[in-house]
């Protein structure tokens, strides 16, 4: 008789292909349970922040990719949670980031420093992609005044609170009065521009390099002494020919890129009154480590770059004092939950122009970026800035 295995032994069906498949996703998904418990998370668990696994080649995908994967595969279907902010915030708090090395990762870090990602001619990329998708979707998400950044929800019970107050705190932040002129670096639809100049009397240029944040801003602001420009910060600085008393730039930095640091700060203490004063409001990391999330920088945000504290105050220091710093990151967390609601709310309107991918990918982006502040990997700075320090001291208004 034969020493050869039966067909259908066990010896004979592990070396088939869609066994050795089976065998290496169920590792995989061993792991990922593993690493999931680390968090508190169970995997296919009970509770809203379970990760609920509908097809195994997401474990493969998250454990090879990182948060590329994690977000593919989740656009995909492959994996669903009630609570994808909350499940976000416990990988991050329990730091799981640090025990996946996706080889992709090393290549991007690279890539970011040789790299100008964030040159004058691949500025626009971001407007095109991202606040070129439509006035409308966009003012269905936001608040009346279309800020597009966090909101400062000290005394605020509602979105429009929050952003009410955001810029009220950036306009007494720089100590507007009437008749100043201020020059908004990144001006969105003109939230900032029309606060600054129906309450306090400022007259204004703003600078987008989206066409349709540039249309909507015109005619939000129409018959108020504002000019809004599309133009790169760069371009408007080589053919600028007079000063400003102050300058905000409100949730533009984060595209800026650090090889353009240097000169920005130097672009804006150019276009700065001597006795000015300038406002920094942007999203920031703790750490130098890493390159900007690959997920982020593929589907939202291309090119995009966030600073840590320690760039901003070297590429400053030639040209400005830092007078004063303000964190307030964890209204971050807030904000963008209020902006997932108005979104699930509006999304039937949108939902034949854009798809179900779409729809999962911009809750991932809202949902992840939330659970991202909660767990406070990610900061929101406001700092103000004045050449040569402001004689005296500057005074921070009452917060």
């Amino acid at each position: 008789m034969s020493n050869a295995p039966h067909p259908s032994s066990p010896a004979e069906r592990s070396t088939k292909p869609e066994f050795r498949r089976h065998r290496h996703g169920r590792r995989a998904t061993d792991h990922l349970a593993a690493l999931l418990a680390r968090a508190g998370i169970e995997l296919n668990g009970r509770r809203p922040f379970d990760l609920q696994l509908n097809h195994p080649r997401a474990a493969r995908r998250i454990l090879a990719q990182g948060n590329l994967g994690l977000g593919e595969s989740y656009m995909d279907g492959d994996w669903d949670a009630e609570q994808v902010d909350t499940l976000i915030y416990r990988l991050l708090r329990a730091r799981l980031h640090d025990a996946i090395h996706p080889p992709g990762l090393l290549l991007a870090i690279l890539k970011a420093r040789v790299l100008n990602l964030q040159n004058e001619a691949r500025a626009w990329i971001v407007g095109r992609h991202h606040y070129d998708l439509g006035n409308d979707f966009f003012t269905a998400m936001l608040d009346e005044s279309m800020a597009y950044s966090c909101g400062y929800w000290a005394d605020a019970a509602t979105l429009n609170d929050a952003q009410t107050a955001k810029l009220d705190l950036v306009c007494r932040k720089l100590g507007l009065e009437p008749g100043m002129r201020l020059l908004d670096v990144g001006c969105g639809w003109g939230s900032l521009l029309a606060h600054a100049a129906q309450r306090y009397g400022a007259r204004c240029v703003g600078l987008t390099i989206s066409q349709a944040q540039a249309e909507l801003a015109r005619t939000r602001c129409a018959g108020l002494p504002v000019e809004v420009a599309l133009v790169d910060y760069r371009r408007y600085a080589a053919r600028a020919t007079q000063r400003f008393d102050r300058i905000a730039s409100v949730g533009m930095f984060e595209h800026v890129g650090c090889k353009n640091y240097p000169d920005f700060f130097k672009i804006a203490h150019q276009l700065l009154a001597a006795d000015g004063l300038m406002l920094l409001h942007t999203i920031g990391k703790t750490h130098h480590r890493g390159t900007t999330d690959p997920w982020t920088n593929r589907y939202i945000f291309p090119n995009g770059q966030l600073p840590v504290l320690g760039q901003i105050a070297d590429a400053a220091d030639p040209n400005f004092v830092i007078e004063d710093m303000h964190n307030f990151g964890a209204d971050y967390d807030r904000t963008l939950m209020a902006w997932h609601e108005r979104f699930t709310r509006s999304w039937p309107t949108f939902e034949a122009r854009f798809g179900a991918r779409f729809q999962r990918m911009w809750r991932y982006y809202l949902l992840s970026c939330a659970g991202a502040f909660r767990a406070r990997n990610l900061q929101l700075w406001q700092l103000v800035l004045a050449p040569g320090g402001v004689a005296g001291g500057y005074r921070r208004p009452r917060l």
